[in-house]
This record gives C-alpha cells, sequence and structure tokens, in this order.
C-alpha cells in the first residue's frame, strides 16, 4: 500500500492484495503478549504514524540520523578493529632486532597462535550475556563502559614482559569488547529497517577496512620509534592507541545516541515516525527489557542454527587468513618487514570497493543478499586453490590480498539478510549475539589452522580454509531456500519503496513475518 503523504494522510488497511507483502497480525514465533503490541488500534495508529513525513522528508531525517549514529558506530567499530587486530602487525614490528615482541617475549610462532585464540575464547562466551543487557543499560552506556575497559587493558599491552602476561592481556581485551558488535547492530536496528542496512553497513564496514589500513600505517610509523624513552615500537603501539580509545569511549557517553524516543535532537512527530516504520518484528525501546519466552521461540527456529553455522565455517576459513596476513606478506620477501605493512593496504581498498558494488546491487537494483555472499565465497575459493596450486611469491601475495579483500566484504552482504529474520528486542538481541559468538569458533580455530610448519606457502592451511569455505557454500544455499519468501518479499517491498520515493509516496506495506514458516508447511 503505497500513501501519498503530502497531506501527512494515509488510509490503514490490515494486508495488502495480490499476493504483495503486508502488516501481519500474528507470527509463528512471537508469544501472545507480543502480538498484542501489533495489532489492533495499535496497528492502526501505528499506519497512522509511517505517514506523518513524506518521503523526501524521511529521506532528510535518516541523513541526520545516519549523522548522529552511524559515523559514531562506524568509528567505534574502527577503533576496535585497529586495537583487536594491532597484533597481527606487531608481530613483525622491528622484526630482526632484539625489541621484536616475539624476541622480547620469547614466544615461538605457534606461541604467538594463542595470541588470537586467547582473546577470541572470553569474546564469544561473553557475547550473548553482555548484549542482553544493553536495552536496560542504555547504548551509550553500554560502548562507552567497554571502550573505556578494553582502552585501559589495551595500554596494559605495554607493560606485559613475558608470554604469560601478553596472553593474560589479550584474554581480558577480549573480555572487555564483548558485546561491543552485536551490541551497535542491535542498536541499528532500533532506528532502521533491514532492507536499509547495506548502505549503512557500507559506511561501517568501510571504517573497519579504514582501521587496517590505519593499523598497518601506525606500525610502520611506530617502528620507528622503536627504544624511545626505553619503549620498543610495539609497546608505543599499544600504549598509545590504548590512550586513544580511552578518550573517545568517555566522549560516547554524552553524544552516542540511545533510542528514537529518547532521543533530544529529535521532534515528537520525527519520534513516532521513526518507530512506526519499522518493521512488527523489530526490536522497540518501548519493549520490556528481558523476555526468556522470545529467547526460547529464537532457538527452536533453525534459521538461527544454519545462520550461525555460515559464521562458523567462514570465519573458520578467513580468519587464520586475516591475522596471518602480515606475516605471510612478510615471509614473501617481497619488500623490506617494514614496508610489508603497507603492502597489506591493498586488500582494505578492494573491500571498500567490493562493498560500495554490492551495496548499489543489492540497495538500488535489489539483487539478492545471498547471492552476492555466494559469489565472495566463491571468489575466496578460486584464491585459496590459487594458493595450494601456485605457491609462489607473486601468486601467493595476489591472491592472499584479493581473498583478504573478498573476505571483509562478505560479512556487509550477510548482516541484513540475518536482520530480516530476527524477533523483537530480546530475540533480536539473542541471535546477533548467538551468531556473533559462534562466529567466534573460527576466530579461535582459525589462526591454529595456520602452524609455523605450513611455512611459507602453508599450502595444507588454505587447503582447510578450502573445505571450510566449501561447506559455508552449501549452507548458505539451504538456508537461501528455507528464507526464499521472506528474502523475496523484503527484495520486492524494496523495490517498491525505491519507486514510491519517486513519486513522495510512502510505502505502507510490511513484510509477512510468518512467510518462511507458512511456505515450509506448504511444501511438507
Amino acid at each position: 500500500m503505497a500513501a501519498h503523504t503530502t497531506d501527512n494522510e494515509a488510509g490503514v488497511h490490515e494486508a495488502t492484495t495480490g499476493g504483495e507483502p503486508g502488516v501481519k497480525p500474528r507470527s509463528a514465533l512471537l508469544t501472545s503478549e507480543a502480538v498484542d503490541d501489533i495489532s489492533g488500534d495499535d496497528h492502526e495508529q501505528r499506519m497512522k504514524d509511517r505517514a506523518l513525513l513524506s518521503a523526501e522528508e524521511e529521506k532528510k531525517l535518516l541523513r541526520r540520523v545516519d549523522f548522529r549514529l552511524m559515523i559514531l558506530c562506524a568509528i567505534i567499530f574502527m577503533i576496535k578493529n585497529v586495537d583487536s587486530n594491532n597484533v597481527a602487525n606487531a608481530r613483525i614490528m622491528n622484526k630482526g632486532t632484539p625489541r621484536n615482541i616475539m624476541t622480547q617475549l620469547k614466544m615461538t610462532a605457534d606461541d604467538y597462535n594463542w595470541v588470537s585464540t586467547i582473546y577470541n575464547i572470553p569474546f564469544m562466551i561473553c557475547e550473548i550475556p553482555t548484549n542482553m543487557v544493553v536495552k536496560k543499560m542504555l547504548p551509550s552506556r553500554f560502548q562507552s563502559r567497554i571502550m573505556v575497559t578494553w582502552g585501559i587493558v589495551l595500554a596494559c599491552h605495554a607493560a606485559v614482559t613475558s608470554s604469560a602476561g601478553l596472553l593474560t592481556a589479550r584474554f581480558f581485551l577480549g573480555l572487555a569488547e564483548s558485546g561491543m558488535f552485536p551490541g551497535i547492530i542491535l542498536q541499528m536496528s532500533y532506528w532502521y529497517r533491514a532492507d536499509e542496512m547495506t548502505p549503512r553497513l557500507l559506511i561501517f564496514y568501510s571504517f573497519e577496512f579504514f582501521a587496517n589500513i590505519v593499523s598497518a600505517v601506525l606500525a610502520y610509523g611506530f617502528s620507528g620509534m622503536n627504544g624511545r624513552q626505553g619503549l620498543s615500537g610495539w609497546q608505543w603501539f599499544f600504549l598509545v592507541e590504548g590512550v586513544i580509545t580511552i578518550g573517545f569511549g568517555v566522549l560516547l557517553l554524552f553524544i552516542f545516541p540511545d533510542f528514537p524516543a529518547q532521543a533530544k535532537w529529535l521532534t515528537d512527530k520525527e519520534k513516532r515516525f521513526l518507530q512506526a516504520r519499522l518493521p512488527p518484528n523489530a526490536p522497540r525501546s518501548s519493549e520490556s527489557n528481558f523476555k526468556a519466552s522470545e529467547i526460547w521461540d529464537t532457538m527452536k527456529d533453525q534459521r538461527l542454527w544454519w545462520f550461525a553455522f555460515i559464521w562458523a565455517t567462514k570465519t573458520i576459513g578467513s580468519t587464520g587468513l586475516s591475522f596471518y596476513f602480515p606475516t605471510i606478506v612478510a615471509s614473501l620477501g617481497l619488500a623490506s618487514i617494514a614496508e610489508s605493512q603497507l603492502l597489506t593496504i591493498p586488500s582494505s581498498v578492494l573491500a571498500i570497493i567490493l562493498i560500495a558494488v554490492s551495496g548499489y546491487l543489492t540497495n538500488s537494483l535489489a539483487v539478492p543478499y545471498p547471492l552476492v555472499a555466494l559469489v565472495y565465497l566463491v571468489s575466496n575459493l578460486a584464491c585459496y586453490g590459487v594458493m595450494v596450486a601456485y605457491p609462489n611469491n607473486g601468486g601467493v601475495y595476489a591472491a592472499t590480498l584479493i581473498a583478504a579483500g573478498v573476505s571483509l566484504a562478505w560479512f556487509a552482504s550477510m548482516w541484513p539478510w540475518r536482520l530480516q529474520t530476527t524477533f523483537r528486542a530480546t530475540g533480536s538481541a539473542f541471535a546477533i549475539a548467538w551468531v556473533n559468538a559462534l562466529g567466534g569458533i573460527g576466530t579461535i580455530v582459525g589462526p591454529q589452522i595456520f602452524r609455523s610448519k605450513y611455512a611459507p606457502e602453508y599450502t595444507v592451511s588454505f587447503a582447510v580454509a578450502m573445505g571450510m569455505t566449501g561447506a559455508c557454500i552449501l549452507a548458505i544455499c539451504w538456508t537461501w531456500w528455507i528464507t526464499r519468501e521472506t528474502e523475496r518479499q523484503t527484495r520486492h517491498l524494496r523495490k517498491r519503496r525505491l519507486a514510491a520515493h519517486k513519486t513522495n509516496e510512502v510505502i505502507l506495506d510490511d513484510v509477512d513475518i510468518d512467510a518462511d514458516f507458512k511456505t515450509s508447511k506448504m511444501h511438507n
């Protein structure tokens, strides 16, 4: 249903006709209490609130939200990636000198693998419980607390004097950072529809790739500070990044938006409109802080488990490569140790380009998210094949660069698809954290695949990565099948909204959140 919004009025209907997606008053996975929230008078009022702004006013409002929310989310994500991935760059800083981190801490290559693994264990375990308290604690306090805590822990990395000390510091860093990423994804779902996520995730993930560039440049720069004030280059690296993180974390407490209803920079009409335009399965600030029934309902949904399997196999296949990328490049002997840091930058540039292209395809042309993800995985598979079959310096560097870039771009095409099938506040928080936590299995196992005995070509490691990527491809194909109706309706609705905006209309319809279950019953 499309409404001309120049008069700020709209008719209200229970559902659309002709098979088009509409608002459905019930869901197979929602509790009776949740159903009451989206039916009857509430539903009618929500439809009226959706017509409060014209299409042009909506576009301007979303730009303001992007500026207030997405830029901050992206900066948080960038700092997190600089801080958590810096051990990959620190490993080769001042290599061959007494002040290299592995030399000073008396660590072997296999010992250093545990630096990544130990970080991800608490990160994976604590994702779910921490994400459950985002709404009760408020996002601004939640993210500020996380950043200040991990900044302190990161700065303490500069004081470690043994491998045990570094592993302890990495454990507490993972503990401090847990909940940050799923908390941000959940926060976005309070402000945006799933079909609007792609251009926002383009901003989000572009800053992650920028983090890789920043980390490489900082590592190169701090290598030159080796010995200053009695500190090694890697110690300066951790100390300065920790101080910057603490400062930004304190600032977040005062500038990070919470929910639309609490935003002082919005009018009452804008607040009502932003909340009403969300689909019925989206989380809302007016809901209870915690509903155990939503967690149980979410766990009974097979889509939760298939998405978790996808994340786990993908991260096993790619995380080891990400962790070892600077080391692999350095071992190829294409440049000096310091300059090898800069040779990792092209993969991030490639990822930014790929995200922009896939964002245009999915957002403007409504190409299916699963299709884009599959193309990326097949590209990954081809690159790993090159690394196994042609282990020469030039071939390995080119294939590693492309594989790293494609792996980074993959996640931006997956999160909008996953968010199409989450339910309400507690259910969404649990589903997002669960998928991200299970993906943590890959970050624990992945680095262990790239052991020193496989160096320098890492042929066996890339063969294992190929197997994991192949399993991920099969899982995506099946998950696409069981979510095909919701995915199809979301794309169709996206096309209609884009067309309606050109004539200053607003589409009031929603995707049928029962669609996948109805389709499944028809085929049973």
